[in-house]
């Protein structure tokens, strides 16, 4: 048999550079120029044709393929209509080629390959994103990503947002419509699964927002945030980011024992930002600066020989403390002195009062540069009160306010 050459080749249309033993047999069976398409090959192509029944996707093969009637049925109206001849598309190769002839593609499929693509590099690069709960289970709540669905674990919710008394998840539907911080921390195509992490993300993103917060606040700022924690020593306030700690003298013009006293977790306050310590990273907050001092309204308020009612609040060996009911802040507390409880000698407050007591007084000394009010109880009936009188009754004791 006569042996041609690649110019003879070219002369009957055929492209000389391409002459080996795969060239000729496909020459010999009519596949020239058409792809050698394998079921699960990803493949971009060109629409053809679009309608509410067909689509059809030139990928290069002996015929165009065809999307499936029950993808194209699966498919919204807006879908259908983003769908326009001429527009390259991914496809993914479902069936080289049908009993009848023809190569079977789907659109679908091509777009979960491409969003479990983009899933992995968001795993490899720890890039954080948000996403709206959807639906949940007793083990945690589905969030869409792209076309998959995340599933995020409870465990890997924020502490608040998750319920460790609740064993039935029945709590995680309040979550629906939520938008989380995520951040992808396993995929498995095989097994279809896709784990995302609340946790993780929040780390990330605080991290971040602490730097810009250490870096942005400063002494006076009147700031927002959430109660998170409360300890012996004050309340812990997250400012979206960066924890600041109200200490215990902060929380109150008044005397505070502990800050549950004042605060609960979840409580949304504002804060005024007493220092900044980015060295140490510390952000200290304070309540009570936001809220007028009772003391600057002392003097204008009460006067010597004034009758108030107060409320016994703690007994000392040298007199009792009784917070005036007539401050509306409720945070001033006068003294009254052992020797001013009773016309008779008494030893210890408690034989005359009890912590609790709404006794009336008599105000016999008002300091409000000292922050001490002195107070009788034995005065009540004598109005002639002078302030030398109440310096010859011992109201000089220490107070032990704070």
């Amino acid at each position: 048999m006569e042996q041609r050459s690649a110019v003879d080749m070219a002369g009957d249309g055929v492209d000389g550079a391409v002459l080996d033993g795969n060239f000729m047999e496909a020459w010999m069976n009519g596949d020239f120029g058409y792809r050698n398409l394998r079921r699960g090959d990803v493949v971009d192509g060109v629409i053809v044709q679009v309608s509410e029944d067909e689509i059809l996707v030139d990928v290069g093969a002996k015929s165009e393929g065809m999307v499936s009637a029950r993808e194209i049925e699966r498919m919204t109206p807006e879908e259908l209509a983003d769908l326009r001849v001429g527009m390259t598309v991914r496809t993914v190769i479902l069936n080289p080629e049908d009993r009848d002839g023809n190569t079977v593609v789907s659109l679908a499929q091509a777009e979960a390959d491409r969003d479990w693509e983009d899933a992995e590099q968001k795993m490899e690069s720890g890039e954080i994103f948000e996403s709206s709960v959807t639906n949940h289970n007793k083990g945690g709540v589905i969030v869409p990503v792209g076309r998959l669905r995340g599933f995020v674990p409870a465990s890997q919710l924020t502490r608040a947002r998750r319920r460790t008394d609740d064993p039935t998840g029945q709590s995680l539907a309040g979550l629906i419509g939520q938008k989380l911080w995520l951040k992808v921390i396993e995929v498995d195509r095989g097994h279809n699964r896709l784990i995302l992490s609340e946790q993780a993300a929040m780390r990330q993103r605080n991290k971040v927002l602490k730097e810009r917060l250490l870096t942005e606040l400063k002494e006076g700022d009147v700031v927002s945030g959430e109660v998170i924690s409360l300890a012996d020593f004050g309340a812990f306030v997250n400012l979206g980011g960066a924890d600041g700690l109200i200490h215990l003298s902060e929380l109150s013009w008044r005397r505070v024992n502990h800050p549950s006293e004042v605060l609960k977790i979840g409580d949304e306050v504002e804060v005024q930002v007493l220092n900044v310590d980015r060295e140490r990273r510390r952000i200290g907050l304070s309540l009570k600066r936001l809220q007028p001092e009772p003391w600057a309204q002392v003097e204008s308020q009460y006067q010597v020989g004034q009758v108030v009612k107060g409320t016994i609040t703690k007994l000392a060996a040298f007199g009792a403390f009784a917070r005036l009911d007539g401050d509306a802040s409720g945070e001033v507390e006068g003294l009254i002195h052992l020797s001013e409880l009773g016309d008779r000698p008494i030893q210890h407050p408690r034989d005359a009062v009890r912590e609790g007591d709404v006794v009336d007084v008599r105000i016999i000394r008002v300091d409000p540069q000292r922050k001490r009010i002195g107070l009788s109880l034995k005065r009540i009936d004598d109005p002639d009160v002078r302030v030398e009188d109440a310096a010859a009754a011992g109201v000089e004791a220490p107070t032990e306010q704070a």
